[in-house]
This record gives structure tokens, C-alpha cells and sequence, in this order.
């Protein structure tokens, strides 16, 4: 919450909620050291090239410095982020817990107890008067440690077994232990600094899971492991740099175990039967350059998630024993208006997730009919995800719905009769939804395209132009920025600021083609399209042009890094969180974490096309000699993303 509270409280005192203040000048000056980058006869100059060397003592005392000239900057607003602090800590209800979802014999539940920081993981059986049981205690387990996350317990079929994964350094690396759930006993099996990706197979005692490369961090192989032998199997390493592999189960009869080869845009699955596991994988259909898919057991056959010919994707199903793509058989066909999502197989249902003008839609459909129905939704604006649907034969599917405005809601909807039944509607303290509006427009870009935006504001507010505005973009790998509820965010609402989503090309709210339009030739769109929704709300008054500012982080990090290059008159300030603004050399540095799987969203600079046109839009290659808006940017020592 520190990270929230500094962010508003710069906003705030920025837009005049809090006194203006002069900033002392005597801010940190690193070392400039000559270093020249050369690439297809091209010379740059970088004389902080030195900075990313991060066990430099020079470099840790010069970022300790910036924490101590922004600690000094931000001095003046200590009363504000103590005030924003306690606001945003009434909306949260501290002691909280999950909806139980029900898996077998089971009910699985998470909760937050008041003080802690970290969730207990509960269960009991689903008889009548049956005792809970802690499965694990993220609070307890925390003790001593500067840095705590968990994978979240993962139960063996028999549910006799209890695997999960400990981080203790913050990057991704866990540790997995085993637990016997009827002795409360930890086993001697134990993995070491693995992805926390892992599966059980039939036999509740092999497991299969990921490791990453230790310094490209790209997981790369997928282990055989068993917890009584102790013997460790590799059964998969991906030798392409640009794909990473990931193992599962997919598929709720839980027959197959999957391993998953992926880059941006291609796919590769193999396969072998969770009933036995020490068989060698298949390949299901070998890869090919830009064919993604995905395979679903269905139990009876397989169902197979495929862009092959269909840009936003099709569902198609074929037989069990024949995998290859001659014999797959539509079942959902390619639709140009929309993108098919998420998928579930179940017994007698089929219920898939699709988005059509950047907007959720829920349809289930009998699989021996194809008969349909779809959920209907009334809000402008809103988002919607499949949640805890774990059993092959349920009655029910259970789906999660939320708006900018409306909390997360968690439905049941019952798969004969339609009807729906709300399990739970988190609660929000001190908030009441009926003082604010969502609204959702179009904006047109220069080049014509229409663009999405959802806007957040008090239900009174009218557009005269006077308000402060914060813009929210990401706009790259194809990630949605759906309409989602963030509570922290009404401490700036209630002060008089509209918030506005850009649903910019890069993301995937109108399709592939959406995508498409964003990346490698085309990225300059998702930076065109943030400026010129900016623009609009201005010249619409929905804004004051004086109080705009503009927020994004990783991927959007860069797009506020680019937008402050071409457009620094338009925004008072940002908020550049993990930004990644160093594009070109980040690019050309293959021994960089994740780099190489990159390729295919930002081009290779390798090429002198991408290099060119990488070029032109890095933030860190075109700082200008002119006035730059207020910025807070926030990174880390250690990011494995960024």
C-alpha cells in the first residue's frame, strides 16, 4: 500500500489537493562514464551505460540517494499519504475470506485475518459439522523473512498430499516442499529453485514441474520427479531461446499431463496420460511460425484452441488418438468481430468467454446440441473471469463480475436453468458505489481508428473542463486492460479527478487485430492512441489541460516514457512504475533476462529495420533539451521483468 499512498499523495499535491511546494534542488547527479553502442553503422552515445551494474556499491549508494532526495520531495505531503493511508486502509475489510469452492470430498477456502499481512489457506470436508484445517499459513510462514510469496497449496488426486512453493528472495525462485496432510509432516522430497509451476499425475506420488535458466530466467525445462524414489527425470528441454515451457493438467477430467512451448506467436503441445506418467511425451501437432494453440481434454476427446486460418481464434475437437490437424473438426468457427477467450470443458457444457467491442461475454453452450445461451450484462463497462471451476460434472459454473465502480462479485449460474445466484460481493468499507458513474466512449484517432476508453468519476461530476484527470494505459502483449474494481483509486475520485482507461492497440480488447496494430512496425499506434484519447477528454472538458496526468507500468512504463518525448506540454506529471524505457540496448542484450523471447513484440534490433524504428520511439534514446511534467518512477534492484 506504501507505493499507492505515494502515488496519490504526488498526484494529489500536484493537482492542488495539498499546498504547493518548492523541491529542493539538490537532487542526485550520477557519474557520467563515456560509453559508445554501436549497431549497423549507427553510434550512440550512453554515459549511464555503467548504471546497470547492479553490485556496484556506486550504483546502490546512487539509488540510495534518490530514495533520500524523493523521501526529501515528498516531505511537505507526510500528513496527506498519512490521511490516504488511513482512507484507503477503511476500505479494506481485514478480516476476509474467499467463497469456498468444492473439489471432491473437500471445500477449499482462502481468508485475511485482521493484522496480517499474508492468507491462511483453509479447507474442511463437505459433511455437515466437519472441522476446518489449515492447509497453510502465509503469516506464520513469513516469520524472519525480508520477502514471502507462495505458490498456495496444490493438493495430490488422492487429497492425502500437500505440495507448495516458498520465494524467499523476491525473483521468482521457489522452493517446493511436500506435506503428508493426514500426519502433518513434512516429507524428505523436497525441489529446489524451480518456477512454482508443477503438477501431480495420477499416481500421487509423480510430479512434474518447470525449472528457469538462472540467468536468463527463461524456464526451459519441464522434470519428472518422484517423492518416494526421489528420482529426477528430464523429460523436456526447450533449446529455441524466443519459447518458454510450462506443464499442467488442462483439462478437468485431469487424464493428460501438458506441456506447454510457447513464444509470442507459436505453440508447440505434447502430452502423456496422468495414469502413466513414467511414458514418454507426444507431440500433439508439431509447431509452425505463428500457430498458437491450446489443448483441452474433454474427456470422451480433445478440444483444440487454434488461430490456425481464424486471426481471433476457433475451437475445434478431434479424437483422442488422432492429434494431427487433419483431423480436427470446427466447433466454434473464427468470428472477425470477435475474440474467442477462455474456455472450459465440462461433462455436458461447453462455457467460453469472448470479447466483442472491448467488452466480456459469458456463453454456455450444451455439448451434445451445441445449444446456446449467453449471461446477460447491463453495466457500460465491466469485466468478467471463470473462477474456482474444478469438478468435470458440476451443476453450476462459477464466473466473478466487477466494474470500475462495482466490487467483485462471485456468481453461480446454474448450467439447466440459467438462473443466477450471488455467492459473495466482496465488501468494501466506507464506500457506497451509488455516488459515482462509469461511462464508456469512443475516441478517433488520428489515423481514424476508433479507441475505446472507460472513464470513473463522482455521479455529480459534469464535463466543464475543471477537473484533474489521470490516464491509465498498458497497451502491449496482447494484454486487455479490462474494467476492474481498484479501491485505492477512489481517494483521487473523491477529490474531484476523473479517471479514464485507454484501451489502446497493443492490448487485445478489439481482437487480434488489435494487437497487431501495436506491436514491432506498428507500436507507435498504442502511444498515438494514449495521446490522442488525452486530447479528446481535454478538448471535450472532461478535463482542465492544466491537471492531466498519465499513469503506466512495465510495458506501460515505456508507453509513459514515450508519450512525455512526443508530448510533454500534455501531462502535469506521471507515474512510470518498473518502466522499461531503455529499448534499444535492452533489446540487443540477449543475456538479458526474457530478452530473446521478446523478438516478436518489439522486432529483433539485430534487423536494421527494428533497430531503426526501435529507435525512434525509445524513451531513453530521445530525451529532448525541453520542460519535462513532474514524474514519480518507481523500479527495482532485482526485477526479473524489467
Amino acid at each position: 500500500m506504501s507505493r499507492l499512498v505515494y502515488l496519490l499523495a504526488t498526484l494529489g499535491s500536484l493537482a492542488g489537493v495539498s499546498c504547493m511546494h518548492k523541491y529542493p534542488q539538490n537532487f542526485p547527479k550520477p557519474a557520467q562514464k563515456p560509453y559508445t553502442l554501436e549497431k549497423h553503422g549507427d553510434k550512440r552515445s550512453d554515459p549511464y551505460f555503467w548504471l546497470r551494474e547492479r553490485e556496484n556499491p556506486e550504483v546502490v549508494k546512487y539509488l540510495q540517494n534518490e530514495n533520500i532526495y524523493t523521501n526529501e520531495v515528498m516531505a511537505h505531503t507526510l500528513p496527506l499519504q498519512e490521511k490516504l493511508f488511513l482512507e484507503m486502509k477503511s476500505r479494506i475489510k481485514e478480516n476476509d475470506s474467499s467463497y469456498p469452492f468444492k473439489k471432491g470430498e473437500y471445500q477449499y477456502w482462502s481468508k485475511f485475518e485482521t493484522g496480517k499481512q499474508y492468507p491462511v489457506y483453509m479447507r474442511k470436508l463437505v459433511k455437515e459439522g466437519s472441522r476446518e484445517e489449515t492447509l497453510l499459513d502465509g503469516n506464520e510462514m513469513a516469520k524472519g523473512l525480508a520477502y514471502f510469496q507462495t505458490t498456495g497449496p496444490m493438493i495430490s488426486p488422492n487429497t492425502k498430499l500437500m505440495a507448495y512453493g516458498v520465494d524467499s528472495q523476491g525473483r521468482r525462485f521457489f522452493n517446493i516442499h511436500f506435506k503428508d496432510l493426514s500426519t502433518g509432516k513434512n516429507l524428505d522430497a523436497k525441489l529446489e529453485n524451480m518456477t512454482g509451476n508443477m503438477v501431480w499425475a495420477q499416481d500421487n506420488e509423480t510430479v512434474f514441474f518447470s525449472q528457469q535458466d538462472p540467468k536468463t530466467l527463461r524456464a526451459d525445462k519441464i522434470y519428472r520427479y518422484n517423492i518416494k524414489t526421489h528420482k529426477k527425470d528430464l523429460v523436456f528441454e526447450e533449446k529455441d531461446e524466443t519459447f518458454n515451457a510450462h506443464v499442467g493438467q488442462g483439462g478437468l477430467p485431469r487424464n493428460y499431463i501438458f506441456i506447454s512451448s510457447s513464444s509470442t506467436l507459436t505453440s508447440e503441445i505434447r502430452y502423456v496420460s496422468s495414469h502413466r506418467p513414467t511414458e514418454a511425451f507426444k507431440v500433439f501437432y508439431p509447431r509452425h511460425r505463428e500457430h498458437e494453440y491450446s489443448v483441452v481434454d474433454g474427456g470422451d476427446r480433445f478440444y483444440v484452441f487454434t488461430n490456425d486460418g481464424a486471426p481471433n481464434f476457433k475451437l475445434m475437437e478431434t479424437p483422442i488418438e488422432k492429434t494431427d490437424k487433419k483431423h480436427w473438426k470446427e466447433v466454434l468457427p473464427h468470428r472477425t468481430d470477435e475474440l474467442l477467450g477462455d474456455v472450459e470443458v465440462f461433462k455436458n457444457h461447453l462455457v467460453v468467454l469472448t470479447k466483442k467491442d472491448g467488452l466480456d461475454h459469458l456463453r454456455i453452450y450444451r455439448r451434445d446440441t451445441m445449444k446456446m445461451f449467453e449471461v446477460p450484462f447491463q453495466d457500460a463497462s465491466y469485466s468478467l473471469s471463470l473462477h474456482s471451476n474444478v469438478e468435470y460434472e458440476p451443476t453450476f459454473v462459477r464466473f466473478d463480475f466487477e466494474s470500475l465502480r462495482l466490487p467483485e462479485s462471485t456468481f453461480d449460474l446454474d448450467l439447466e436453468t440459467q438462473k443466477q445466484t450471488l455467492r459473495k460481493t466482496r465488501e468494501v468499507p466506507s464506500y457506497n458505489p451509488e455516488l459515482y458513474r462509469t461511462e464508456r466512449l469512443w475516441v478517433v484517432a488520428r489515423d481514424g481508428t476508433k479507441v475505446p476508453v472507460s472513464l470513473l468519476m463522482l455521479k455529480d461530476i459534469k464535463p466543464k473542463g475543471e477537473n484533474p484527470m489521470l490516464v491509465y494505459g498498458y497497451g502491449s502483449y496482447g494484454m486487455s486492460m479490462d474494467a476492474y474494481f481498484m479501491s485505492s483509486m477512489f481517494s483521487l475520485i473523491d477529490r474531484g479527478f476523473v479517471f479514464a482507461m485507454a484501451h489502446i492497440r497493443g492490448g487485445s480488447e478489439l481482437g487480434r487485430a488489435w494487437y497487431d496494430n501495436g506491436r514491432v512496425l506498428n507500436k507507435k499506434n498504442t502511444f498515438n492512441d494514449f495521446i490522442d484519447i488525452t486530447e479528446w477528454l481535454i478538448k471535450n472538458n472532461y478535463a482542465n489541460s492544466k491537471r492531466v496526468y498519465a499513469m503506466g507500468g512495465s510495458a506501460g512504463g515505456l508507453l509513459m516514457g514515450t508519450i512525455i518525448n512526443d508530448r510533454p506540454d500534455l501531462y502535469n506529471g506521471i507515474v512510470a512504475q518498473v518502466p522499461f524505457v531503455d529499448v534499444v540496448t535492452t533489446m540487443l542484450d540477449d543475456t538479458i533476462p526474457l530478452t530473446t523471447g521478446e523478438y516478436d513484440e518489439w522486432g529483433n534490433p539485430n534487423e536494421k529495420q527494428f533497430y531503426d524504428y526501435i529507435k525512434s520511439y525509445s524513451p531513453y534514446d530521445n530525451v529532448g533539451r525541453h520542460p519535462y511534467p513532474n514524474m514519480l518512477v518507481t523500479t527495482g534492484l532485482h526485477d526479473s521483468q524489467v
